[in-house]
């Protein structure tokens, strides 16, 4: 089951991010973690932008309201959600 943590304004998620994958796709839960494959390097934050470019097309929402707050370099990252509920993000995932 995804680990999804709600507070007021918005929703943390964990992430763990597999970079140089043959395409961007949710690849299913890991630990409470989001499993995503990105085709960024992990070089100089673009597997990052990637991630929040990814979700937020994804959940249709505006990149600003997708945060990184931890995990800048590593793969596992702790992701911010602003402007949707725990059941339209698991929806919207498929998870």
């Amino acid at each position: 089951m995804l680990n999804v943590q709600e507070f007021d304004g918005g929703l943390r998620i964990e992430v763990k991010v597999q970079p140089r994958s043959s395409r961007n796709q949710i690849s299913g839960e890991q630990e409470g973690a989001l499993k995503v494959k990105l085709t960024a390097p992990p070089v100089e934050g673009e597997a990052n932008q990637a991630l929040i470019n990814f979700l937020a097309r994804l959940l249709k929402l505006p990149r600003k309201n997708i945060i990184l707050i931890k995990g800048e370099t590593a793969r596992n990252k702790l992701i911010e959600i602003r402007g949707l509920s725990k059941e339209e993000l698991l929806q919207s995932l498929g998870v």
